[in-house]
């Protein structure tokens, strides 16, 4: 990755734009005010702010890398998660191929940083930014890039957009076979997954590379089923290379692996035989950087396979109560627009009163408004107006594009970084 632009991030002036910091830090740049070493609670920071643990983001960083290593699995995070360069180069430096991406924008964002590997998850047939890549892989013959292709009439819309280019260099494809009748993109038979890859091969632009796809769209996915569709993905691939579709490559691509089912990826990739190739087998899952409190804790790998390790949620939103209407309730003045919710409500955890932090017993969140939580409270609730509550969240990826500047704070409060996101 590109140190000098990351190094700009530094030199971004701290204003308006970036909720929850301390309004006396306007003007300052972030190299400074992350040298200020501020306190979370005590040193100016404006509620709602939400926080990183550096000690837990830390620890996923790690414990992925091991995983991955442990398991002979390359490893290619989902960036749209974070889409935070900061974190693509922590995930570089350890050990990472690339990074996963779902649309051209973001593609953009990881190249204006120096990722130089991206697997895009995703089809991808528009002319502007197919142009735009075409330019890229012509610039930088370092650049590698690879999506998915599930038609025939994406394949003929990708070839004329590179060709009107004056593409120099083909773009890398996999094939992307459906999880099932009802998932989500994806060929649906292997017939149509046959045909695709035909239309790659009658065409100098593009070049077929491998076959992938996501497991996390199996319908009704559990275990069986999950395995199921990969050996599904394996058989193809298998095929596919006894036909001499992966002639003259150096490696053959196989990809998987959302954040709900990276051991039976693991599993199941450690079973693909010898090809003509060697294989990358790449692993995408990206909501291990913050994890969660909700969707991705109940349903983490690590639950089904706990000698593995634990990944373990990082972030924290700090709101503070404004009213307290009745014994049965409060309000804080988080709502959706700091919080995600499009799978779970935030869970309230900690009440901090007067630089003393607890369990915060009897205090649940029922609902959100644009700028507020609702807050039950029980007879064992010890809730004042005034109290900061500390907030776990569910799905990382709804709750990163909702703060644009997010400080990394140790255990005792100490801000040591700040997390830059482009959504």
């Amino acid at each position: 990755m590109s140190n000098e632009a990351l190094a700009r991030l530094a030199e971004e002036r701290v204003d308006h734009r970036f909720k929850g910091l301390p309004p006396d830090a306007d003007g300052l740049t972030v190299a400074k005010l992350t040298a200020q070493r501020r306190n979370l609670f005590t040193d100016g920071f404006a509620t709602p702010v939400l926080a990183l643990s550096a000690e837990r983001l830390e620890h996923n960083l790690a414990l992925m890398e091991t995983y991955a290593t442990r398991h002979g699995l390359a490893f290619a995070p989902h960036g749209k998660t974070s889409m935070a360069p900061q974190l693509f180069q922590r995930q570089i430096e350890r050990g990472a191929w690339g990074i996963t991406l779902a649309v051209p924008h973001q593609v953009r964002v990881a190249r204006a940083y120096g990722v130089q590997r991206i697997f895009l998850a995703n089809e991808l047939v528009d002319a502007a930014s197919l142009r735009w890549i075409a330019g890229e892989l012509t610039t930088d013959p370092g650049f590698r890039l690879i999506c998915y292709v599930d038609s025939v009439r994406g394949v003929e819309q990708m070839d004329a957009a590179l060709r009107d280019a004056g593409a120099t260099r083909p773009v890398d494809v996999v094939i992307e076979p459906a999880a099932g009748e009802h998932a989500r993109t994806g060929a649906r038979t292997e017939a149509v997954c046959a045909a695709v890859a035909d239309a790659v091969a009658a065409v100098s632009t593009l070049r077929l590379v491998g076959v992938a796809g996501y497991e996390g769209e199996v319908p009704q996915a559990d275990s069986e089923r999950v395995r199921g569709w990969l050996r599904r993905v394996i058989a193809m691939v298998v095929d596919f290379d006894k036909a001499g579709r992966f002639a003259g490559l150096d490696e053959i691509v196989v990809s998987a692996g959302g954040s709900a089912w990276f051991d039976a990826v693991a599993d199941v990739f450690a079973e693909i035989p010898e090809l003509s190739a060697p294989v990358l087998k790449l692993l995408r899952s990206g909501a291990y950087v913050s994890h969660d409190d909700g969707h991705y804790r109940k349903l983490t790998p690590f639950n089904r396979v706990p000698e593995e390790g634990a990944l373990e949620p990082a972030f924290r939103l700090w709101a503070q109560v404004v009213s307290r209407p009745s014994a049965e309730q409060a309000f804080v003045n988080a709502g959706k627009r700091d919080a995600a919710y499009d799978l779970d409500l935030p869970f309230a955890q900690v009440v901090r009163r007067d630089g003393v932090e607890r369990p915060a017993t009897g205090v649940s969140v029922t609902g959100l408004s644009d700028q507020h939580a609702w807050l039950a409270t029980t007879g064992e609730a010890d809730l004042e107006v005034g109290d900061w509550v500390g907030m776990g969240l569910s799905h990382p990826c709804t709750s990163f594009d909702k703060w644009q500047l997010i400080p990394v704070a140790e255990a005792d409060g100490t801000v040591v970084d700040y997390i830059r996101t482009f959504f």
